[in-house]
């Protein structure tokens, strides 16, 4: 079975999207860390429990970013070498890239909506701790 032609072009589509959602990740990692440093400050003065659970929330969503950008920096990669590849008139090398390039940002992605689950959870049980507290 011959697959048809995939053109370079096809690939470069890839970029701007791989691009916007690498910034998103940064933006997200740049705004937990800072709320890390803020919930660790006031830890290391009051030593409430409650803040020790947050920051452990908090390191296991950074990890999942981490990872999330980690997949998409390969998926771009991977990109870069189908359109290598597709340059140097390698289909079937380049068509092979390009599916593990989409497979990487899927994991990227996939990854992405459980930090945005765990995230959504955690605001979920704060907001609940302040309408007990209103009741």
């Amino acid at each position: 079975m011959t697959l048809p032609a995939l053109p370079l072009s096809t690939p470069s589509l890839l970029f701007p999207a791989i691009s916007l959602l690498m910034l998103a990740y940064t933006n997200r990692f740049l705004g937990l860390a800072s709320v890390v440093r803020g919930l660790h400050a006031n830890w290391q003065t009051t030593q409430e429990p409650i803040l020790l659970a947050q920051i452990r929330n908090l390191r296991k969503r950074i990890q999942i970013i981490k990872h999330m950008q980690t997949l998409g920096v390969l998926s771009l990669m991977f990109c870069v070498v189908s359109m290598t590849l597709l340059f140097f008139d390698q289909q079937m090398g380049g068509q092979l890239m390009f599916g593990l390039s989409l497979l990487l940002m899927l994991a990227s992605l996939t990854l992405s909506l459980m930090e945005i689950q765990i995230s959504g959870a955690a605001l979920d049980l704060q907001l609940r701790d302040v309408k007990c507290r209103e009741q």
